[in-house]
């Protein structure tokens, strides 16, 4: 049956003339727009390259362009001036040059260490020698050696050297071996006979007698490549007058890439009419001045003695520039405390062989208890160095620690008046928007640094080593908590500005 669809008639149809089967018999709209209406669009032809250079070179594009150059360089001048004007008002503090002995390492040896180690046949002094590589790995820039001369009963000879320890030739290779490694060589006078003139057996060396014998023999050294001369301020020779001629001779044999220097080792003593008996020394005479941190003591220092005696140091510490080094007795665990306390201060730090040694390790696994005291380093070396080398890195990378300002950050004491604890200590370092802070807890007990404590100094900061060398990261200054006899050394961040 067909299907019949009805719809509407004018359903697919357009209305226009011409055509059929539509209303009207013809369309109303076209499907085409006659050419006659389309749009101008003749009107928007590109320009020609003839066009745009006449455009270009009219006198209103001119205009415009000369005022955009003007525009930038005002602008530019701007910045320049505001960037200048910031750079002037801003607290940059200027570095003041420093000499080799203010910013090296100085490593103190004795070469009779070496005199029966690995049981072979060379000498000390060329064991010394062997060792020059293991001190430029330390960062070492700068070796006293001590003991190199003999003084028994008869005074001693300055122009030869204990033989035990090596020949003449020997040592004179060591100076030259050093100074091609970059160490620098200082001979410690200290504790020898220098007031009367010996008996030569060197005919080789021919030196006028009487008081002239202490001179030629420092020039003799000298003219070798020795960098200096240690004499301590308990010598029977030490005096103005001593001091004054050493100086001029240093002075004869310095360069300005090559300045030889005068030192005086201070010796600590408990005894106040000791202390008053002592001279003077006169700053303009000597180069360097070694201080202990810890007085001389028959048995190691506690805790609580010596929190008392870093404290009264750290108090008392005037803008000279010191050197430090350490020669009271303490625990191994304080030990390591003291190796932060001398890195972190201002002045130079002095160390003794061995010192760089961590004692965190297990020393019955490489040494036994008969030669610890005397262990060779490359034995020691395999024992961690870590803490020592983290120092090193920090103070000769950071302007802060190496000749910052120092600022010492009292504890509230009322905290600690009622308690047996032993207080913390803390120092800060700082050079410009850079700030170190260094934290102290010789006691047995754990501390939490108190909130309202030096409330000006920045929240945050990084951890930079610590004696444990447990610490990394990014800290928040009062979620610290001191552990029993633990250092800390930390980078402060400055808060940032709100706008």
């Amino acid at each position: 049956m067909p299907l019949k669809v009805e719809g509407d008639p004018g359903y697919g149809s357009m209305v226009g003339p011409g055509l059929s089967g539509s209303l009207g018999g013809s369309e109303t709209l076209p499907l085409l727009i006659p050419s006659d209406l389309e749009p101008d669009l003749k009107a928007w032809k590109p320009m020609t390259r003839e066009q745009l250079e006449a455009a270009a070179g009219g006198p209103g594009w001119k205009r415009f362009r000369s005022r955009l150059v003007l525009l930038f360089w005002v602008a530019w001048l701007a910045m320049l001036g505001a960037a200048i004007v910031v750079i002037v008002q801003s607290p940059r503090p200027v570095a003041t040059p420093l000499h080799w002995w203010q910013n090296k390492l100085f490593y103190r040896l004795q070469p009779v260490l070496f005199l029966d180690v690995n049981n072979t046949e060379s000498s000390a002094i060329s064991k010394v020698s062997d060792r020059l590589l293991y001190l430029q790995s330390l960062g070492v820039g700068v070796m006293i050696l001590e003991g190199m001369f003999m003084n028994k009963s008869s005074p001693t000879n300055l122009t030869e050297n204990n033989q035990q320890l090596g020949t003449l030739p020997q040592f004179h290779q060591l100076i030259t071996d050093s100074n091609r490694a970059g160490v620098r060589v200082i001979l410690d006078l200290c504790d020898l006979d220098l007031s009367s003139e010996p008996q030569f057996s060197n005919e080789t060396v021919i030196l006028a007698g009487g008081s002239g014998y202490v001179q030629d023999s420092l020039r003799y050294w000298l003219e070798r490549g020795v960098s200096g001369f240690e004499i301590c301020e308990t010598d029977h020779t030490f005096s103005e007058k001593t001091l004054t001629k050493w100086r001029e001779l240093v002075k004869e044999f310095s360069t300005d890439y090559n300045q030889r220097i005068v030192m005086v080792k201070e010796i600590s003593d408990s005894s106040p009419a000791l202390n008053m008996s002592k001279p003077t020394v006169n700053s303009s005479l000597v180069d360097l001045v070694l201080k202990s941190l810890l007085p001389q003591s028959s048995s190691p220092l506690s805790a609580a003695e010596l929190t008392e005696v870093m404290e009264t140091t750290l108090k008392t510490l005037q803008g000279e520039w010191p050197s430090w080094t350490v020669d009271g007795r303490v625990s191994c665990q304080l030990q390591k405390v003291l190796m932060v306390l001398m890195m972190t201060l201002p002045g130079t730090p002095v160390i003794r062989y061995g010192d760089e040694i961590s004692q965190s390790v297990n020393i019955s696994e490489y040494e036994s208890t008969k030669d610890r005291e005397h262990q060779d380093p490359a034995v020691k070396s395999k024992r961690s160095t870590w803490l020592f080398h983290s120092l090193i890195r920090a103070r000769f990378r950071e302007e802060a620690l190496l000749y910052g300002t120092f600022t010492f950050l009292p504890f509230n004491s009322s905290a600690y008046t009622n308690s047996t604890a032993t207080p913390p200590l803390a120092f800060l370092r700082s050079w410009g928007c850079s700030h170190f802070l260094v934290l102290f807890n010789l006691g047995s007990e754990t501390h939490s640094l108190d909130p309202d404590w030096a409330a000006s100094l920045p929240e945050e900061g990084v951890y930079v080593t610590s004696t444990g060398l447990d610490r990394a990261g990014a800290v928040f200054l009062h979620s610290i908590k001191l552990q029993p006899q633990e250092a800390i050394v930390i980078k402060l961040f400055e808060a940032r500005s709100e706008y």
